[in-house]
């Protein structure tokens, strides 16, 4: 089972900073934002997480590849705790798949169709962290009661963000679980089916896969994942795990990246 982690955007919103360094290398309190989600895969059930890059971002490559020259730099210099970092890091299952063109979510998927086989697999958009590793775990869970349905998280979100989001319909059959019956993209508050966005983390059939082979580019001559989605719903069940906020951290924008920062910075203190 792999996890995939797409990887191959602009960064436009951070420009000028992300004219030379990945967004994904960002600094999040004590490390790049991607690794938080690399951890998050190899945390889960995945064996093998998948990083969907840009051949032009070879930072990242970089930061996930073996340094012996700088950890016995370090090791010499009595630097052992930063030695054992480097290392750690540059030992972690990571493998990379290439998205030569910016067509949409749904296509940097399907650039990993080869790695994904016909199992299940998830994907972890990079903007958001998970740092305490325990969604993934819980969404597996939800997955096995149903058969091994696709599971996606939802959060809810103030009705004033409603419209900024895709939201789910369905209705409630736990306490933190939904059977997802529709996904509406962007709805008007009044239009809205919930107020349960789609937040960033997928557990899905391989079904989704094949169908993503079939999604004709929609919004912006992009192929979403939203519409290979909304196609297996026709043919299997989905369901949600609704989240808490406190629980994962949006970085997709400066301002949230700025209070991601602070948030996780204060939490590391008080430790």
């Amino acid at each position: 089972m792999k996890a995939l982690i797409p990887a191959a955007g602009l960064g436009t919103r951070f420009l000028p900073a992300t004219k030379a360094q990945p967004k994904e290398m960002l600094l999040v309190v004590d490390r790049p934002a991607i690794q938080y989600v690399v951890e998050e895969g190899l945390a889960s059930a995945a064996d093998e997480v998948v990083i969907i890059n840009s051949r032009e971002k070879k930072a990242i490559e970089e930061h996930f590849s073996p340094n012996p020259e700088l950890v016995a730099t370090l090791r010499a210099r009595g630097k052992d705790r930063y030695a054992d970092l480097v290392e750690k890091v540059g030992a972690y299952n990571v493998s990379y798949v290439y998205q030569d063109e910016a067509l949409g979510l749904g296509h940097a998927v399907r650039c990993a169709a080869e790695k994904t086989g016909d199992e299940p697999f998830y994907v972890l958009l990079g903007d958001v962290l998970v740092p305490d590793n325990k969604m993934l775990p819980r969404m597996q869970e939800v997955s096995d009661a149903h058969g091994g349905a696709s599971v996606i998280a939802v959060m809810p979100v103030p009705d004033d963000q409603v419209s900024r989001f895709g939201v789910i319909a369905g209705a409630a059959v736990a306490d933190d679980v939904w059977k997802v019956d529709a996904l509406v993209e962007k709805p008007a508050l009044e239009d809205a089916p919930s107020n349960l966005a789609v937040f960033g983390r997928y557990l899905l059939s391989p079904r989704v896969m094949e169908l993503l082979a079939d999604v004709q580019p929609g919004v912006g001559g992009e192929i979403q994942l939203t519409d290979a989605l909304d196609a297996v719903l026709r043919e299997e069940e989905m369901y949600a795990l609704v989240i808490d906020p406190a629980d994962g951290f949006d970085t997709g924008t400066v301002e949230s990246w700025l209070e991601t920062n602070n948030i996780l910075f204060r939490r590391l203190s008080e430790r």
